[in-house]
């Protein structure tokens, strides 16, 4: 077998230039008594598999999701035990806004630590947008600007 040959069975190149549109052919049988006669019986479906396999194997690149929605969970954890929950809220790439106003100051930290860690890792942001609030945001999101200071500029922080 030649080299083309096995190029082009590889490729699926064999025969696409003698592509019949009908879709079978019936053959011809022979008797012992040498007649030439038509089984119509027998016939042959011509299916073009070579076609299909060919467009079966485009893929578009520039799939997106376009059914996902942002979403902002806002949260007050009272408890260190809840920030496991925060944190996979976040690796649901949504955002969260925290308040700290009915919690520990130290289990607050501990909470804005872990999460700082998770935040990171994930590549997004933590802002501190009030007193004891905190806006968590994946990579997905980007935080513009900065409250402290228009807080500071109006005494309020």
């Amino acid at each position: 077998m030649g080299m083309k040959n096995r190029f082009n069975r590889f490729f699926e190149l064999d025969g696409e230039d003698e592509f019949d549109p009908t879709p079978t052919q019936e053959s011809p049988s022979f008797s012992k008594g040498g007649e030439n006669r038509k089984n119509v019986n027998q016939t042959v479906p011509i299916i073009n598999t070579k076609r299909e396999k060919i467009n079966n194997k485009v893929v578009p690149f520039n799939q997106q999701p376009t059914s996902k929605q942002a979403k902002i969970t806002i949260l007050e954890p009272r408890v260190y035990s809840e920030v496991q929950g925060i944190a996979d809220i976040l690796l649901e790439d949504q955002s969260v806004v925290l308040n700290f106003v009915r919690m520990d100051e130290e289990q607050a930290k501990r909470i804005v630590d872990f999460l700082t860690g998770t935040v990171y890792a994930l590549g997004g942001d933590i802002q501190r947008i009030g007193d004891e609030i905190f806006l968590c945001t994946p990579e997905n999101v980007s935080i513009d600007g900065t409250l402290t200071d228009i807080m500071r500029e109006k005494e309020l922080y």
